[in-house]
This record gives C-alpha cells, sequence and structure tokens, in this order.
C-alpha cells in the first residue's frame, strides 16, 4: 500500500478516511486543529462528499458526529484536551446511548501549555465514561489506531476515545496506509429507544455498558499496541504510556534494552501484563506523557509492596511535557546539556500582527476606561488575548471560552460598574451567546465589545460561525438594538470609537459594541490568492 510522510494529526485524519468516514465535526484548537484541515483539502473526501466544514464549538461537534452515527453512518470528532471539558456533556452521556456507526473521538492533549491554559490528561475523561481509550505511540499507530477503532466502535457499539498530545501531533513520519473501506450506507439503529435517556431507559443502557468491561479489558490484554517485553535485568521495569515509549528507547544505543518493558497504548490498564511485569521486577518506573494515571493505578491495585516510581513520588517531573532527558535524569544518567542560548535569540514575549483590528479596539478601550481605573475588563480565548501585555495591560481575565461575558456579569451584579467583557466572534459564537443572553434576561450593566474579524484568528483563520451576523444574532438574542452599535476599529476612527465606547460605559444596562474589521493575515491571504 501507498506510504505518506505525515504529521500525527494528518494520519488521524488519512485513518478516518480510509476506514470509510462520512463525517468529520471539530473546533479549532492546537493542536488538533490540523485533522480537519487535512480532510478539507483532501480530493478523496471531497469526491466522497465526506462532510467536513467547522462546528460552532466541541459540544454541538460532537453531538453531531453522534447524530451522524446514528444514522449508521462513520464519523470522527476532533478538539484539543480543553474543547472536551465543552463537549464532556454529550461524551459522557454517549457512552451510556452507545453508537450505531463507528464514532472515533480524537483529543489532542498539550503537555507543558505551548498553547492552552491547563495541560490536563484526556485518558481521565475515557476512565471516567467507562470507554475503550487508544493512545499512539508514532504516526503509524495514530493512522492504525484511527483505522480500526472504528471497528472496536461497531464492535461494542462505543465510542472509542484517541488521545495523543503535542509531539505527536505536530511530528512527522512514515505512514503506511491499509486498504480503503467504503463508506456505510444509511442504517437506523436496531434499538429505537437505544438514543433516548429517560431514566428507565438509562439505567438498562448503562448496565449494557458495564457488560462490556470485561470485553475491553480482553481487549486491551490482546492488543497489538500493548507489549511486553523481557528482559535479563530484573532490577527496574518500565512501563510506558504512548508516545513516552520513545522517550524511554531513545536513551539506550540502538534502542537496546535490557530491563523487561511494558508498553501501554491501549486501555483500560491490561491488568495481566501489569501483574506480570511487578511479579518478576524489584521496582516500576512509569513514564507517561501527562498526568500519572497509570502511576496512580498502579498504587492501587497491584498491592504486592512493590516499589512503583514515576511522576507522583518526583522521579519524574510532574508537570510539563515529557522528554528523553527527563527519562534519562530518573535513570541516573549522564544528561549533555548544549551551551546556554545566546541572548540575542532568545525568546520574546507574542505579540499582534501589525494592523490588526484588535489594536485600535484596545486603544480605544484604554482612553475610554481611563476615568474609571484599572481592573475592570475580562477578556477571552483569542488573539485578543494579548492585550494582557505590554504595552496596552487592557485585560482581566482569561479563563476559558465565553466566560469574559460571564464573569463581567457577575462582577457587575457585584456592583462593578462600568464592567466590560471582551470576546472575539468564533468565541462570541462557541460559548458567549449564552452568556449575553444571561446578560439580557437580569438587565446587566454589562458592556460587551465584540472585537469581530470574520474568522478563527488564532488558529488559522478558519471559518467563524457568525461572520457577517454578529449584530443580528445580538439583537436575535434580545440586546436593545439602541445599544448595539458597529464600529470600525481604525486609527483614523480612532475618537469616534473612543466617545461610542464612553458613551455605553455609562449605560445602566446591557450593551454590545461590535468592532468590526477583517484580521489582517486573512486579508492579506485573499489579496495574494486573488492575483494568482
Amino acid at each position: 500500500m501507498q506510504t505518506l510522510l505525515l504529521m500525527g494529526d494528518e494520519a488521524i485524519a488519512q485513518g478516518g478516511l480510509d476506514a470509510g468516514i462520512s463525517g468529520i465535526y471539530a473546533y479549532p484548537g492546537t493542536p488538533s486543529t490540523e485533522i480537519m484541515e487535512y480532510v478539507q483539502m483532501s480530493k478523496m473526501a471531497k469526491e466522497g462528499n465526506v462532510f467536513s466544514n467547522w462546528s460552532a464549538n466541541e459540544k454541538t461537534a460532537m453531538e453531531a458526529a453522534l447524530g451522524m452515527s446514528y444514522a449508521g453512518k462513520r464519523s470522527i470528532v476532533c478538539m484539543k484536551h480543553v474543547g472536551l471539558n465543552v463537549a464532556a456533556d454529550p461524551f459522557i452521556n454517549s457512552a451510556v446511548t452507545g453508537v450505531n456507526g463507528g464514532m472515533v473521538v480524537a483529543v489532542a492533549d498539550d503537555p507543558s501549555m505551548h498553547s492552552s491554559q491547563n495541560e490536563q490528561d484526556s485518558r481521565f475523561y475515557g476512565k471516567f465514561a467507562l470507554l475503550p481509550v487508544l493512545e499512539p505511540s508514532s504516526q503509524q499507530e495514530a493512522y492504525e489506531m484511527t483505522y480500526k477503532g472504528f471497528e472496536l466502535s461497531e464492535k461494542y457499539q462505543v465510542p472509542v476515545l484517541l488521545r495523543l498530545t503535542t509531539r505527536l501531533a505536530h511530528s512527522r513520519s512514515g505512514v503506511e496506509r491499509l486498504e480503503r473501506r467504503e463508506q456505510n450506507k444509511i442504517r437506523l439503529p436496531e434499538d429505537p429507544r437505544q438514543f433516548v435517556l429517560l431514566p428507565a431507559i438509562a439505567r438498562k443502557r448503562y448496565k449494557v455498558l458495564l457488560s462490556h468491561q470485561k470485553g475491553f479489558e480482553s481487549e486491551s490484554e490482546q492488543s497489538p499496541y500493548n507489549a511486553y517485553f523481557p528482559g535479563q535485568d530484573k532490577s527496574t521495569g518500565f512501563i510506558v504510556c504512548g508516545l513516552a515509549y520513545n522517550y524511554l528507547m531513545e536513551n539506550f544505543v540502538n534502542r537496546e534494552l535490557k530491563n523487561p518493558l511494558l508498553k501501554i497504548c491501549q486501555y483500560p490498564l491490561p491488568r495481566k501484563l501489569v501483574e506480570q511485569i511487578a511479579s518478576e521486577c524489584e521496582q516500576l518506573l512509569v513514564i507517561e506523557d501527562g498526568y500519572p494515571i497509570v502511576e496512580e493505578m498502579l498504587k492501587g491495585f497491584l498491592e504486592k509492596g512493590i516499589k512503583v516510581k514515576g511522576r507522583l513520588d518526583g522521579t519524574l517531573p510532574r508537570d510539563g511535557e515529557m522528554t528523553p532527558d527527563h527519562v534519562a535524569n530518573a535513570l541516573g544518567f549522564t544528561v549533555n546539556k548544549g551551551k546556554d542560548v545566546p541572548s540575542v535569540v532568545t525568546g520574546r514575549p507574542p505579540s499582534m500582527c501589525k494592523g490588526c483590528s484588535h489594536i485600535d479596539m484596545y486603544n480605544s478601550l484604554n482612553e475610554a476606561l481611563e476615568p474609571y481605573g484599572e481592573g475592570r475588563v475580562f477578556s477571552d480565548i483569542g488573539c485578543y488575548t494579548l492585550g494582557a501585555l505590554e504595552p496596552f495591560n487592557a485585560i482581566n481575565s482569561c479563563v476559558d471560552m465565553g466566560a469574559s461575558v460571564t464573569m463581567a456579569k457577575g462582577a457587575a451584579d457585584a456592583g462593578l460598574c462600568p464592567s466590560v467583557a471582551v470576546i472575539g466572534d468564533s468565541t462570541f459564537t462557541h460559548s458567549g451567546i449564552t452568556g449575553l443572553l444571561d446578560c439580557v434576561n437580569d438587565g446587566s450593566p454589562v458592556t460587551i465589545i465584540i472585537s469581530d474579524n470574520s474568522t478563527t484568528a488564532m488558529t488559522g483563520g478558519q471559518t467563524s460561525s457568525g461572520t457577517g451576523r454578529i449584530d443580528e444574532i445580538c439583537r436575535g438574542v434580545g440586546a436593545d438594538p439602541s445599544h448595539v452599535k458597529v464600529i470600525n476599529p481604525l486609527k483614523k476612527y480612532h475618537d469616534q470609537n473612543t466617545e461610542i465606547i464612553k458613551q455605553e460605559l455609562e449605560h445602566k444596562g446591557v450593551s454590545v459594541i461590535i468592532a468590526q474589521r477583517e484580521c489582517i493575515q486573512t486579508a492579506t491571504r485573499k489579496k495574494k490568492e486573488k492575483k494568482k
């Protein structure tokens, strides 16, 4: 079969296409964005009429993928780790409803928080939902696990969680393709009440999920991705998870290890294999890129008095991305450090692009707020979050998608007036609309600035769900049309924009100011494309 050079994200996308998906649903978020983008650019996907539009948020993506599964088709839903928080409600309940057509939930975690608010580990969600979890150690496994994950999903009629991390998502390797499979035909569920979670039905469905647990564990025991390698040196046994396998092996010449090794890439934990290595070794070192999930579980069920080392006891760092050097230190090996980076090439803080509309918006907002003092601006997740840095120092919070509006509301309810929310157009349609509805219902004295650059700029310029109709959405939610203002954030309109913001700050109800100008990057790209 054909061999392709693919990133981990791309390998997942190609694995889904070759497995016969009929649709992919996602909201952009690093490091998962390229899964959807690969499908959108795929000739194979276009020929197969594979649905591949961005969703408003991860929850809607998860639910749409479940709906496609209901119709008997195979679907994949993709997100970053914090996106799974947004999709948690349908994700957890989909384990109870089960699926009809195969469904894979691909989640890219971000250890070290390269572009995220936290470094949570999505394996917890898989364990919480009692679902099988696949964790590839290579791009080839990422491809195969996606491809075969649909088979596992349809065998047990449950979603399958596929978890990868930043380093695997964005690095490349050769991937050998498997035989392409045709898409499923439409086929409705045999049980017409399978997806109706009334308590009486949900209790029965939950028993079905519990009855699958032994089967899931058996699948893990027999999985080709879980492997035990015996060794002569029994002083320490290694249990490595997913990509961490490579971090261990890179410390040994020709990747030759003399100690027993258990490689785990499919969950639930293969208990028999774990007990085997535990019975043969004096102690265990658990290496996992993320939370110490396996390490913690081993300490709970081994009950053999064996010492288990890893991130919990400090043998490996408790936070951050795992590296070969971390493993080398844990093994007592000498780590060769290079020369210090010269100051001339040291990192610098990120900054907004020259000509960015957010710059002019913040300049007007800062001037309008001068009489009131600092600490009144609640921001959100996007390029405009850089307003926290010099020279703006304009925002005071950034917690999660949509929190700007609701935190500003809470502060206003507490008596902090004026109270300002700054949110982007894509984030507004993702999670800000419901916050605006709360403000409207309660008549909260909040000024909401939607910095509308007509794209999802922070992740590369993907389609934004509300482009061209943000003002209509706000009025439709119930905002007073006389206090829904559209401004053009350009330097030449600075005085005019500042005056509008000042007036709305004085309003004792809900105000929405839409600072509307296309992202400078997407506008530049469009001009270049027109010249071709």
